[in-house]
């Protein structure tokens, strides 16, 4: 087969527009349309691109049956990648950004999967977004096996108004070391109001039972009586 016709199976096999490779290889749409027409072949560096994009070799693309066929077969892709962006934008940024593999690729979209990922909602190695989701994250809430920044911050270390880990530190905060502005419970507390088996802070709890429950519910309404609901109940229940 002669270049343009492989050219065009090897895009249609990807499932690619013109467009689509066109953007991947910096060139327009109607450049990789005279490719594929035959009317006109791109110079070297740009075979080279296509060679590495298709996981071909060059004599297999423009078509060389001369070629040795030992040639043919020993290709091996050390790149490994994979990218997805969704044609359906909002102000501008994809709906879908996927990009991920071996190094360091980036996400951005309103949903934004990668290496690197920032969007509404992101999940990657490292996440920011309004809900992240990644090794370390930041977000309005953030999910990170290792380190989560945010509003509501759940992780290994966790910093945020309301932060659940094994080191816990903000306004609120829940863990095997919770320190806290307001209230904090862990096995090491340390909080205007602290609970937990070891605690320190003007108002202490480390006894379990009833009474200690409602008198933990009671000093929270005393000196926070904004807090809310959901927080009361669970800082009460901790000694349960």
């Amino acid at each position: 087969m002669e270049f343009y016709e492989n050219l065009n199976r090897l895009r249609k096999e990807k499932g690619w527009s013109q467009e689509e490779l066109g953007n991947r290889l910096n060139v327009s749409r109607q450049t990789v349309s005279k490719w594929e027409l035959g009317s006109t072949t791109p110079e070297l560096n740009k075979l080279m691109e296509l060679s590495r994009i298709f996981q071909v070799s060059i004599d297999e693309l423009v078509g060389n049956s001369n070629a040795p066929a030992e040639k043919e077969v020993v290709y091996v892709n050390v790149n490994l990648h994979y990218e997805y962006k969704s044609r359906l934008t909002v102000f501008g940024i994809p709906l879908v950004h996927i990009n991920f593999g071996r190094g360091m690729y980036k996400a951005k979209g309103i949903i934004a999967i990668g290496n690197f990922a920032v969007g509404l909602f992101s999940m990657g190695l490292l996440s920011a977004g309004l809900i992240s989701i990644g090794t370390a994250s930041l977000g309005l809430l953030a999910f990170g096996g290792g380190l989560a920044l945010g509003g509501l911050a759940i992780g290994g270390a966790a910093l945020g108004i309301f932060a659940i880990g094994g080191l816990a530190v903000g306004v609120y905060a829940a863990g095997g070391c919770a320190l806290a502005a307001r209230i904090a419970v862990g096995g090491y507390a340390n909080a205007h109001i602290a609970i937990g088996g070891a605690a320190d802070g003007a108002f202490v709890f480390t006894e379990k039972g009833a009474a200690a429950c409602e008198e933990i519910r009671q000093t929270i309404l005393r000196e926070y009586p904004r807090t809310w609901k959901f927080l009361i109940r669970l800082f009460s229940a901790a000694m349960r």
